[in-house]
C-alpha cells in the first residue's frame, strides 16, 4: 500500500483533487470549475453528472501525478453539504438537477411549517431550523414537484454530494455503487436525530423522504469501500462535510476551539464536546465528527454569501476584474465613507434566518467611489462575523480567538479587519486549504496511517496571527452603521 492521500474537495463553484504526503505537504492539485444554473430568482442548481465527470478527471490527474493507484493509501472526500442529488440506482444517472444549498425554492414550505408550530420540535430533534438551506426541505419540494422521482420507485437514490461521489466511485458494470453518507453530512439534512445518529421516522414522514432511497449513515473515518477506476484498487477512508473537514483541518479538537471558513459562504463552528448542544439564539447544532460510532458536536453559524459576493461584483456587476485587486482597493481609501453592503443575495443566514431578505447597498453619496463599495463588501465579512460572535456569546460559547481559512482570508487586509471588528486574535495557517487537509487527516486515520486525529494533526502547517488594532470608538461606529443597514433589510 502507498502512503499518499488523495482528497476530492467538491465545492460549490469548483471541484478539486489534491494530493497530500503524510507530512501534510501538498504535492499537487487539479481543479475544474462547475457550471452554476440559475433557472429563476432564488433557484440554484448543479448538474450532478458534470460534478462527477469533472471530479473524476481531477482525481485521475492526481493519480497520474502520484505515479499510479498503488502509490495512494486512501481517498478522502469533502463536499458542499446541503446540496442534494437524486439518481437512478439502475442506470447510475441523475433523475433531476441537483438542488444547491443556496437554493430558496422551499421557502414557502418552510414558512407553512413554521406557522404550524413545527420549528421548535424540529430544532430539538435535529439541532437545525426550518430553512430552505437544509436538504430535507429540498427533498420535500422535489418529491412534490418532480414526478419522475416517484415514478422511479425503488430505483430512486437520494444523497448529498459525498454520497453521490462514493456511489459513482464504487459502482461497476455488475452492481450498483455503495450508498452511504457520513454523520456530518447526515446531520445537515433535517432527517437525522442529532442524539441518536439515525434517520428519524417522524422527520422522514414530514419531509416526504423515502427511507429506502436514503444512504446508510457511517463514521467519518474507516474503510467504506474501494474504487477501481484509476488503474488499481484505492480504498475510500475519509468522509466529511466541508465545514466539519475544515474544523478538523484547523485541529479544533478541544471544546471551545473555533474556526471560520470564508469561501463561497462563511461558516463558523465551535467544538461543543460530546453532548448535543442546544442554541437559544438561532444558531445550529451539528455533528462535528463521528469516529467509532461516537459523535463530537459543534455549534455553527452559517452566512450564505461571502466569497460569492466578490464573484458577483466581478462577474455580474463588473466592478472588479479579479478578486485579489479587492485588497488594494480597500487600502486605497481611509474608511468606508459611510457605505454599507448587506450581502443578502441568497437571503440572510444566521442569526437572522430571513430567506426572503434581499441585498442592499446604502450610504452612497457623490463622494462614494468604486473603492468604497469594494471595501464595504469586504467589511461585510467582519460585520456578519461579529453578529455571529454575539449570538455564540449569548449561547455561552464566546470565541477567545478565531482560526480562519478559505480563499478570502489570503487577503491580509480582510484578515486584519476580522481581528479589529471581533476584538480577538485571528490565526491564519500558511496552508489555507484546511478543508482538504481535514479530509486527508480523516482518510489517514481511516486507512491506519495515523492512530487518531491528534496524531493526524501533525499534517497542519504553521501560520500567522492578526491582533486587534482598531480603536474602540472607530469599531463602535462601524458596528452601529452596520446594524442600521441590516435593520433596513430585515424589517
Amino acid at each position: 500500500m502507498g502512503e499518499l492521500l488523495l482528497v476530492l474537495d467538491e465545492g460549490t463553484t469548483s471541484t478539486r483533487a489534491i494530493l497530500f504526503a503524510p507530512s501534510g505537504e501538498c504535492l499537487g492539485s487539479q481543479a475544474s470549475e462547475l457550471t452554476q444554473h440559475y433557472p429563476a430568482p432564488g433557484l440554484v442548481e448543479h448538474d450532478a453528472a458534470e460534478i462527477w465527470e469533472r471530479s473524476r478527471a481531477c482525481a485521475q490527474a492526481m493519480v497520474d501525478k502520484a505515479g499510479g493507484a498503488d502509490r495512494i493509501a486512501a481517498i478522502g472526500i469533502t463536499n458542499q453539504r446541503e446540496t442534494i442529488v437524486f439518481w437512478d440506482r439502475k442506470t447510475g444517472e441523475p433523475l433531476a438537477p441537483a438542488i444547491v444549498w443556496q437554493d430558496r425554492r422551499s421557502a414557502a414550505l418552510c414558512r407553512t411549517w413554521r406557522e404550524a408550530g413545527e420549528e421548535p420540535g424540529v430544532q430539538a430533534r435535529t439541532g437545525l431550523l426550518l430553512d430552505p438551506y437544509f436538504s430535507g426541505t429540498k427533498i420535500a419540494w422535489a418529491m412534490a414537484n418532480w414526478p419522475q422521482l416517484k415514478e422511479a420507485g425503488d430505483r430512486l437514490a437520494i444523497g448529498t454530494i459525498e454520497s453521490w461521489l462514493v456511489w459513482k466511485l464504487t459502482a461497476n458494470e455488475n452492481r450498483g455503487g455503495l450508498h452511504v453518507t457520513d454523520a456530518t453530512n447526515a446531520s445537515r439534512t433535517l432527517l437525522m436525530g442529532l442524539g441518536s445518529g439515525g434517520w428519524s421516522d417522524g422527520l422522514l414522514a414530514m419531509f416526504s423522504a423515502p427511507r429506502d432511497a436514503l444512504p446508510e449513515i457511517v463514521d467519518c473515518a474507516g474503510r467504506f469501500g474501494t474504487t477501481n477506476l484509476f488503474g488499481g484498487e484505492i480504498p475510500i477512508c475519509g468522509l466529511a462535510g466541508d465545514q466539519q473537514a475544515a474544523t478538523i483541518g484547523q485541529a479544533c479538537f478541544a471544546k471551545g476551539d473555533t474556526k471560520a471558513t470564508y469561501g463561497t459562504g462563511a461558516f463558523v463552528l465551535t467544538n461543543a464536546g460530546n453532548a448535543p448542544p442546544a442554541s437559544k439564539n438561532r444558531l445550529l447544532a451539528t455533528v462535528l465528527w463521528q469516529l467509532g460510532g461516537r459523535r463530537t458536536y459543534a455549534i455553527e453559524g452559517s452566512v450564505f454569501v461571502a466569497g460569492s459576493l466578490i464573484q458577483w461584483l466581478r462577474d455580474s456587476i463588473g466592478l472588479i476584474e479579479t478578486a485579489p485587486e479587492t485588497e488594494a482597493l480597500a487600502r486605497s481609501v481611509p474608511d468606508n465613507g459611510g457605505v454599507y453592503l448587506v450581502p443578502a443575495l441568497s437571503g440572510l443566514g444566521a442569526p437572522w434566518w430571513e430567506p426572503d431578505a434581499r441585498a442592499a447597498l446604502s450610504g452612497l453619496s457623490f463622494s462614494s467611489t468604486r473603492a468604497h463599495v469594494v471595501r464595504a463588501a469586504l467589511e461585510a465579512m467582519a460585520h456578519q462575523s461579529h453578529d455571529l460572535k454575539t449570538a455564540f456569546a449569548a449561547d455561552g460559547a464566546d470565541w477567545a480567538r478565531l482560526r480562519v481559512d478559505g480563499g478570502m482570508v489570503t487577503n491580509d487586509w480582510m484578515a486584519q479587519d476580522l481581528a479589529d471588528i471581533l476584538g480577538i486574535p485571528v490565526d491564519r495557517p500558511d496552508f489555507a486549504e484546511t478543508t482538504a487537509l481535514g479530509a486527508a487527516m480523516l482518510a489517514g486515520v481511516g486507512c491506519g496511517l495515523f492512530g487518531g486525529l491528534d496524531e493526524a494533526a501533525g499534517m497542519r502547517s504553521a501560520g500567522r496571527t492578526f491582533e486587534p488594532k482598531l480603536a474602540a470608538d472607530a469599531r463602535a461606529l462601524r458596528l452601529a452603521g452596520w446594524s442600521a443597514a441590516v435593520e433596513r433589510v430585515v424589517r
